[in-house]
């Protein structure tokens, strides 16, 4: 039997995308070419923005219309759906089976089967442990009747994408925070941390596949919390010890997404003192305005994020970074909007994740007063966005005529001699060199910057 994946949103919803396909491929399924050739479709779903579900329910109106064609119902239409018309027609009708997971899932839990009856299962943030049965319930051409769900957060037993290798390791779920804008601690729940032992149990499985890097995930990672006190910071100190233990092929760890509020000395010590963390750090500042961040419930101030930022800069050499920004949020005025910009030019982020903030349903924000028309919202993100493009370039031009340790892992599509790699900071790199060398580190020196991708020269 078939499966295919669409996986919309974070880095959790790609490791518990990849943590379900382990299921699937133990059990013997092969991967669809196309989702109009699978026996098994699941739409791994994103609530963190309305245009997120828009999208979503866009694809369960194709998938409507695709399981027609599968079941060759008189009135299916076949514009679009030319591979799933051929299939049957050589086949005859063959079942799809339809499954939503993810926030928007978790979100819309009792509605979505209503609204949409292609659905066929409907499995929300806490119940992914029931994958199995479900599974098991295809095979046989039975339906599996659900229950409702247990509210305990269940962690995959390993994320790994076969062939891989860098991949997700989640180490907490959930998030306690509330900002005043996100969705988040609704669909996700409160916070949960992974027991240290399941951690270093996947870190052993991954090292025996392969895996060169991985990436600790968690809504809001630094605030990892583990049994006898363990915190984030003894928590890489204990996983670099592990690996340097066990003669880990795993040479750097990446961990996201981190909240400013619990990015403690502490943690900053670890990363100076650990050669494993990689020296590219992604910390969400939101806004530079303290008016904007206290409604947004953030919990820091302006001041103490650019303290941050310097304390991270003085101990820790080669250190890039990079950030999400939102422009438009209820209340923003234009000196709000030009002490974001300011932040922006003071701190020279490397790059951002830039966007204008667009009303959840369910958060208190969408409630507030003075909310921001559309066109000044694109306005003061088009500023923002030009500001950035200027400081991106000035920042990487500056790496140039570096030598670099770089993970080589695909081969180029624009050269087939080339190879793409990644640096410590996470940037793309391309070089010559032999096919042979993927999935190793090297030695690059970056020879120019084109866009945002350097060009590089393998050193011997």
């Amino acid at each position: 039997m078939t499966y295919f994946f669409e996986t919309y949103g974070c880095e959790m919803n790609i490791a518990e995308s990849a943590s379900v396909e382990q299921i699937l491929i133990s059990r013997g399924w092969k991967k669809a070419e196309n989702a109009q050739l699978a026996d098994l479709v699941v739409i791994n779903t994103c609530s963190v923005r309305g245009s997120a579900e828009e999208r979503i329910f866009g694809r369960l109106g194709f998938f409507s219309g695709l399981k027609k064609v599968r079941s060759c119902a008189p009135d299916a239409k076949k514009r679009n759906m030319e591979i799933a018309a051929e299939y049957v027609q050589k086949n005859g009708a063959v079942p799809l089976t339809l499954i939503v997971m993810g926030c928007m899932a978790e979100r819309l839990l009792k509605s979505l089967q209503k609204q949409w009856p292609c659905v066929d299962y409907v499995v929300g943030t806490f119940a992914k442990n029931k994958f199995g049965e479900i599974i098991q319930a295809v095979e046989e051409g039975q339906k599996y009747i659900q229950t409702d769900e247990e509210p305990v957060y269940v962690f995959a037993e390993t994320s790994y994408e076969e062939g891989a290798f860098s991949t997700f390791v989640p180490i907490m779920h959930g998030c306690n925070n509330f900002c005043s804008y996100c969705i988040v601690p609704y669909v996700r729940g409160r916070e949960v941390s992974r027991p240290v032992e399941q951690i270093l149990h996947e870190l052993d499985v991954l090292a025996r596949r392969g895996v060169k890097e991985i990436t600790l995930l968690g809504q809001n990672v630094n605030s990892y919390k583990g049994a006898d006190g363990m915190n984030f910071p003894n928590l890489l100190k204990t996983i670099c010890r592990h690996l340097e233990q066990t003669n880990s092929p795993i040479e750097w760890i990446r961990f996201e997404s981190s909240n400013p509020k619990d990015f403690s000395d502490g943690l900053i010590d670890v990363i100076a003192e650990e050669k494993r963390i990689c020296r590219g750090l992604h910390i969400a500042v939101q806004h530079g305005s303290n008016s904007i961040l206290k409604a947004m419930n953030r919990k820091y101030t302006r001041e103490q994020y650019l303290l941050l930022v310097q304390k991270l800069r003085e101990r820790i050499s080669e250190i890039q970074l990079t950030t999400d920004i939102m422009l438009g949020f209820p209340g923003e005025t234009e000196e709000d909007f030009e002490q974001a910009a300011s932040l922006m030019k003071e701190v020279e982020f490397e790059s951002a994740f830039m966007y204008y903030y667009n009303p959840r349903e369910g958060t208190p924000a969408a409630k507030m007063q003075n909310q921001i028309p559309l066109e000044v919202k694109k306005e003061r993100l088009q500023k923002i966005i030009d500001i950035q493009l200027g400081i991106t370039r000035k920042v990487m031009e500056k790496q140039v005529g570096k030598n670099i340790k770089v993970l080589a892992d695909i081969i180029s599509r624009d050269n087939a001699n080339e190879l793409l790699g990644k640096t410590e900071q996470n940037e793309r790199i391309a070089f010559e060199a032999p096919v042979s060398l993927i999935g190793k580190f090297v030695q690059v020196h970056i020879d120019s910057l084109n866009g945002n991708t350097f060009k590089g020269s393998l050193v011997h």
